[in-house]
């Protein structure tokens, strides 16, 4: 994260009007940054995982590069898009050995340990997607909110600078959501 935001801004904003050169110098620049994001999604994962950190940011990056004409606002937009992307990889993989694994069990977890995200077995990683799909229904900018910062490891301020929000705002909504999905996780459980 040496590189200036604004250099990665202005290569987003040049990707996004179609410079394909953008996208070769923006490369490198956010390459560490996905793949820390990667990591922690992938730390902890039970040994001989196949779905390994590389893997996870190289489909990211394949997914993100076929999106057309996206308008990337910032830095933070663009790795809370990544962010989510990976979620969905992530969560699919789950699914798939879910299905072939009738007896993926469910459990409770906690929102306040970011660094959870690694720990988690499939079925609870699921749960926690349903209940944030679910929440998504209820209320959107709180389901944006839980998936830019357990997700996407971004800080209250980035996540204020993504969804254009206040940080009080960011700090009262998060609380607000750990308690549903708290509450929906554990019903989810019994």
């Amino acid at each position: 994260m040496t590189t200036p935001t604004h250099e990665v801004t202005q290569l987003l904003v040049s990707w996004g009007n179609g410079d394909e050169a953008a996208l070769e110098q923006l490369i490198p620049l956010v390459h560490s940054e996905l793949r820390r994001i990667a990591k922690r999604y992938m730390n902890g994962e039970r040994p001989g995982h196949t779905l390994q950190t590389t893997a996870l940011v190289n489909e990211a990056y394949l997914r993100l590069v076929d999106w057309k004409n996206v308008r990337w606002e910032n830095r933070s937009h663009f790795f809370a898009v990544s962010a989510q992307m990976m979620r969905r990889i992530l969560v699919d993989f789950a699914r798939q050995r879910a299905t072939h694994k009738r007896d993926a069990g469910v459990r409770v977890m906690t929102l306040d340990g970011v660094a959870d995200i690694g720990q988690m077995k499939d079925g609870s990683l699921i749960a926690l997607d349903d209940a944030l799909n679910a929440l998504h229904t209820f209320d959107e900018r709180q389901s944006r909110i839980v998936e830019l910062r357990f997700f996407g490891g971004l800080s209250v301020e980035e996540t204020a600078e993504v969804l254009k929000i206040s940080r009080p705002t960011v700090i009262r909504e998060w609380t607000k959501a750990k308690a549903w999905l708290y509450r929906e996780l554990s019903n989810s459980d019994e």
